[in-house]
């Protein structure tokens, strides 16, 4: 199947008919080729242990279309101990370019078996790989860092947008050699537990503002997003909302944001890459989905648990930490600008060529 539009939350497949599976990811634009990687979750089934199978890359020159290229991180079943065997809860990996040293830069979160969470980083001379571990288990200033995103300024300088484990959002200067943190930080967002915690940072610049979209922290179960904008990258940043337009089920349109796409070719472009964990979510949950009362209902829950409340999980755990990852699909929609504040409006097709 050729395509010459972007459906938002249908099933997407790559050139020889299968599912992508590029979760929890991002592209890069290199000399003229679109890269889109992410997690491998071809293999996670409910009554498997597999969380990942890898990092899977696509490439495409229209955005629609994309042949898959593989396996750029193969996971590695046979070393039990490694971050990136396939019981290892490891995703949303993010991949920069270093000019000074040639080299591509991947950082990979973990979540170990005691509940921290940790980075591996690894490095290539091409973004298609191989890939050489060269941290594992890192914890960036001795922190418990979760969901994150990694951005180069114009002048070489790398920064870390991440969650600090049920707490709050950290900016982190990177060393030269994208590797580590240098150790300057600032500290944004705080909040008590989850659902409130933002996680899932996504940074993208425009007209002299740095904007981070971030969602909740409900498990698989989608929130609502928030987006706040500041004049450095260190903020301070000003709170603006959930971009999300006529959103009644409080799910940002049952989907969790993962990063910002700007596109090179495009005036004011910007694309909200996302993926929906639970695509049977509206129909298994029916009015209450629609009305924001099954939200209401998950946050509770997770407010409880993070505050050692007695709660009834029931169903509930089930939807949050065993969902059949492996038929998520993906949302993704262009930002609408109103001034500075970004807005995505619902979409069940639209074309990159309707924009300027």
């Amino acid at each position: 199947m050729k395509y010459n539009s972007i459906r938002p939350g249908q099933v997407w497949l790559d050139t020889t008919g299968k599912r992508i599976h590029a979760h929890g990811g991002s592209i890069m634009y290199i000399d003229g080729v679109y890269y889109w990687y992410g997690e491998n979750k071809e293999k996670t089934l409910p009554e498997t242990n597999i969380w990942h199978w890898g990092v899977r890359c696509y490439t495409s020159t229209d955005l629609y279309n994309w042949e898959d290229r593989g396996l750029i991180i193969p996971p590695e079943p046979y070393n039990p101990e490694s971050s990136l065997h396939p019981e290892s809860m490891m995703d949303r990996p993010h991949i920069i370019y270093n000019k000074r040293t040639k080299k591509y830069v991947c950082w990979l979160k973990v979540m170990e078996k005691d509940d921290t969470q940790t980075e591996t980083v690894l490095t290539a001379d091409h973004i298609l790989g191989p890939y050489t571990k060269v941290k594992e288990r890192l914890r960036p200033l001795g922190m418990s860092a979760g969901d994150f995103d990694l951005v180069v300024a114009p002048d070489g300088k790398a920064y870390y947008y991440f969650e600090r484990v049920h707490s709050e959002t950290i900016c982190a200067d990177l060393t030269d050699d994208y590797t580590d943190v240098s150790g300057y930080y600032s500290t944004h967002f705080p909040r008590v537990s989850p659902p409130d915690v933002r996680e899932a940072t996504a940074h993208f610049y425009r007209k002299g503002l740095h904007y981070l979209v971030t969602s909740g922290t409900t498990g698989y179960f989608p929130n609502p997003s928030e987006v706040a904008c500041g004049k450095t990258w260190h903020g301070s940043f000003k709170v603006l909302g959930d971009p999300h337009v006529n959103d009644s089920s409080c799910t940002s349109f049952n989907s969790q944001i993962t990063s910002v796409f700007k596109h090179p070719q495009k005036k004011d472009l910007y694309i909200a890459l996302a993926d929906r964990w639970l695509p049977a979510l509206p129909e298994i949950e029916g009015e209450n989905f629609k009305s924001g009362a099954s939200y209401k209902r998950i946050a509770k829950m997770m407010n409880s648990f993070f505050n050692e409340e007695n709660v009834e999980t029931t169903d509930d755990i089930e939807i949050l930490l065993n969902a059949n990852t492996s038929i998520a699909d993906y949302v993704w929609l262009p930002f609408r600008f109103d001034g500075e504040k970004p807005y995505l409006e619902w979409k069940d097709e639209w074309k990159i060529e309707d924009y300027e």
